[in-house]
């Protein structure tokens, strides 16, 4: 074969040499063991390097070579592209908006360990992400729930991406009764992997705890009224702007449902390379009151 240019070339050859990596590898290992168990053989080992690499396109894996040096930040991208079919932008856009270390690196707010059987656990983990970015949104100030909520229908294709795969949209507004009074999810989806309704309430302000017994008692009529006879526990996920860990630690200790509590991104946050080389609020308010003119003196 001919005609490739000096820099595929180099391409080619660091594909071959990120993929046969011992650290790679070793990523690849620690992953199937969850689903194939400790015991791993080379043969199965470099069956799904292969099958993994011919599944994502060369434009993908050129971007994912130049742009994430994690092995295991690798793995997920690759992974991820090959399960969900994303584009080569949606690709650049989860790295962007680190979707690998918001679904697996950050620390994640729930009680799936005392609330969920422990391999249905994992999967509700994974699930999770600890903040979810809606800077696809493209709002520059702050909105009331309801105009989030209607935002986040609008754009409901790119907000289902954003989730992750299995999601499967339910419903806006999902009423539940109960004696005569009726009740309100926000958003309401089905995981086709957990085969659980997860149920989304949308908070503008800070977490409180009194937002984890609501959506307790949602979980309670979900599963009393609306879970299927094979389904797994209903999952509350409640997004909101942002948390604090120990406060949100408190208020699920003692609730039996699996709830999740996680932060949205309306835009990104600064990048590491440019911290300390923009002004922080505190200098550019002194420097604007350096500028107004003195104030005049009453006569």
């Amino acid at each position: 074969m001919t005609g490739f240019s000096a820099q595929n070339v180099r391409r080619m050859a660091q594909l071959h040499e990120t993929y046969e990596d011992k650290e790679f590898l070793a990523q690849v290992v620690r992953e199937l063991s969850k689903s194939a168990g400790p015991k791993l053989k080379t043969e199965k080992l470099s069956q799904v390097v292969r099958e993994l690499v011919s599944a994502v396109p060369w434009g993908h894996h050129a971007n994912v070579l130049a742009k994430v040096t994690d092995p295991a930040a690798r793995f997920y991208y690759l992974r991820a592209t090959a399960q969900f079919g994303w584009s080569r932008n949606v690709l650049l856009n989860q790295i962007k908006a680190g979707a690998y270390e918001r679904a697996v690196v950050e620390k994640k707010t729930h009680n799936f360990d005392h609330a969920l059987p422990e391999h249905l656990s994992e999967q509700a983990d994974e699930m999770l992400k600890s903040s979810y970015s809606l800077e696809f949104l493209d709002l520059r100030q702050a909105v009331e729930e309801r105009e989030l909520e209607d935002q986040l229908i609008s754009r409901l294709q790119a907000f289902l991406l954003e989730l992750g795969y299995g999601f499967c949209f339910v419903g806006r507004q999902h009423r539940l009764a109960l004696k005569g009074k009726e009740y309100f999810i926000d958003l309401l989806f089905y995981h086709r992997f957990l085969k659980a309704l997860v149920a989304f309430e949308l908070k503008v302000g800070p977490f409180e705890p009194e937002y984890a017994g609501k959506m307790d008692f949602y979980l309670n009529l979900l599963n009393d009224k609306e879970r299927g006879p094979d389904d797994n526990p209903s999952i509350g996920v409640i997004l909101c702007a942002e948390k604090d860990d120990v406060e949100v630690e408190y208020a699920l200790r003692t609730k039996q449902n699996p709830i999740g509590v996680a932060e949205y991104r309306l835009q990104s946050k600064l990048p590491a390379d440019m911290k300390g080389r923009l002004p922080t609020a505190r200098q550019l308010a002194n420097v604007v009151r350096a500028a107004m003119p003195p104030k005049r003196e009453q006569p």
